[in-house]
């Protein structure tokens, strides 16, 4: 700890506390990424500004490797939230404790800049973590209508994801959906980013650092608790 206090100072009222797993931290930067690498190649080839079949070929590869990270690391995150750490489980998305029900409007409240800062939280507060139970039911979506549509032109093993076509609606619907919630995500990219920032800086917890380094520096009489 002192090690730490040497090179990353904080304020006297505040302690480290390691929040974000190794696997939390790894699954997040890993489907960060292939999210802007998916959707800078998916707007590609939904209107591709080069005629050359050679940029497509590259497009259609690199989306397709991104796709199987993006799909790995979403499937590890999803697995973790049972078997990880109780920092990582499932409790800090779904609210089943008073104190997490009741910190959902209290959060809103924050992020409505009707409250000066938001409730105790070790990890997600419970606003957030309710919203990304959407957010993965969204990655899950954009899964299984990517594999649907890939399953059209394959000549391999994932055609076996063919059965996905008609639950979609077809073929353009499928097409349709995957490039909205694309969309959707998109905005939620750039909501996440302002999010942690203003939580950063108003909170002065390390919000961002703590994606790297795992440890947020929380008060020292925070209320929240691991039993929250």
């Amino acid at each position: 700890m002192d090690a730490i206090g040497a090179s990353h100072p904080w304020p006297t009222d505040r302690e480290p506390v390691y929040v974000w797993d190794v696997i939390v931290r790894l699954t997040h930067w890993v489907i960060a990424l292939s999210i802007v690498m998916l959707s800078f190649t998916g707007i590609y080839i939904g209107n591709p500004y080069s005629s050359g079949e050679f940029v497509m070929g590259w497009m259609k590869v690199l989306h397709f490797y991104s796709a199987i990270a993006f799909t790995l690391a979403v499937v590890t995150r999803l697995a973790w939230m049972i078997v990880g750490p109780r920092r990582s489980g499932w409790r800090q998305f779904i609210p089943t404790s008073k104190r997490r029900r009741r910190g959902l409007w209290e959060s809103l409240k924050f992020y409505m800049f009707l409250r000066k800062e938001p409730p105790d939280a070790i990890g997600h507060n419970p606003l957030a973590g309710a919203m990304y139970i959407g957010i993965f039911g969204l990655y899950l979506l954009m899964i299984a209508t990517g594999f649907a549509l890939y399953s059209v032109s394959s000549y391999s093993f994932m055609r076996i994801w063919s059965f996905l076509v008609p639950v979609f609606f077809g073929v353009q619907w499928t097409r349709w959906i995957h490039h909205a919630v694309m969309w959707v995500l998109i905005a939620f990219v750039v909501q996440h980013i302002y999010s942690a920032l203003l939580t950063s800086r108003v909170e002065r917890n390390g919000t961002i650092d703590s994606m790297f380094s795992g440890f947020k520096f929380l008060r020292r009489d925070r209320k929240a608790d691991d039993d929250e």
